[in-house]
């Protein structure tokens, strides 16, 4: 497992100025997608201050929450930024895509996917706190947490095929991870609405409440992953991200390897002497 060296948070004012809000306090970094008026629409330039505070905080956050200010958590991407001629003029449109080469394009792709594939960071368990719409890029980053908690009036729907297009923001691998392929291809390919009950009975929602429960059940999820060692959830994530793709033996001995890692740090407060 490798940690990464934090770097400057941004400001208050260029998170706002990207539709976003940080509060960090006893060991628990909320992120809110700030754009309440247009139901949280994304942007490019959002995308790109997520993935920076990705890289940004500080090594002590154990959980990141990440939730939606107003009626919903986010209906996806900001629509005005497929049409040529209708971002402002600091903003990316996403339309810009279309002149691309090849080569450029994906590239561009690979920079917007960075604030979304920051979020399975071993560093920290990542809880998506979802209520009202959770649509396209909405669900696709909810989808990048480990956990998702959806109020009763969540609806999740991947938009995409509807416009021609494909879930290009990191969500499909998880979805397959958690859905299997038949029922991921057929929620993508028909576009159609997934519910919260159904959300947690296909299984990428771990719970569902009722809307005024949600900020009380996030906090009794964020309780339980913050009593256990830090090390120890943190290895226990790595574990888990790679044991679909690993063999039985290649799981064990990267089980074994993390053991001898929690032994070593445990060893001095058991009064043991750890081996070189």
């Amino acid at each position: 497992m490798t940690t990464v060296a934090p770097s400057s948070i941004p400001s208050a004012e260029q998170l706002a100025s990207a539709g976003l809000r940080l509060e960090i306090a006893d060991q628990v970094a909320t992120i809110t997608l700030d754009r309440p008026t247009s139901r949280n629409s994304q942007t490019p330039t959002m995308w790109r201050a997520l993935a920076a505070l990705g890289a940004s905080l500080p090594d002590d956050v154990r959980v990141v929450v990440l939730r939606g200010a107003g009626p919903c958590f986010s209906a996806g991407l900001d629509r005005n930024l497929l049409l040529p001629g209708e971002k402002a003029a600091s903003e990316e449109s996403v339309a810009e895509l279309l002149a691309m080469p090849q080569a450029e394009m994906t590239a561009r792709i690979h920079d917007y996917q960075q604030g979304f594939t920051w979020l399975s960071d071993p560093r920290f368990v990542t809880i998506a706190q979802v209520h009202g719409y959770a649509i396209g890029a909405g669900f696709q980053l909810a989808l990048s947490c480990d956990v998702i908690v959806a109020a009763d009036t969540a609806q999740f729907c991947m938009k995409e095929a509807a416009l021609g297009l494909v879930p290009d923001l990191a969500g499909t691998k998880p979805l397959v991870e958690r859905v299997g392929y038949a029922r991921a291809l057929e929620i993508c390919a028909t576009a159609r609405m997934v519910g919260a009950e159904e959300a947690v009975r296909l299984g990428f929602a771990l719970e569902q409440v009722p809307e005024a429960e949600l900020d009380a059940a996030v906090a009794r999820h964020v309780a339980a992953f913050t009593a256990p060692r830090v090390g120890a959830v943190r290895e226990t994530k790595a574990l888990l991200q790679g044991a679909l793709t690993r063999t039985l033996d290649e799981q064990c001995e990267v089980e074994r390897t993390a053991q001898f890692r929690r032994f070593t740090e445990m060893a001095p407060e058991l009064g043991v002497q750890p081996a070189g």
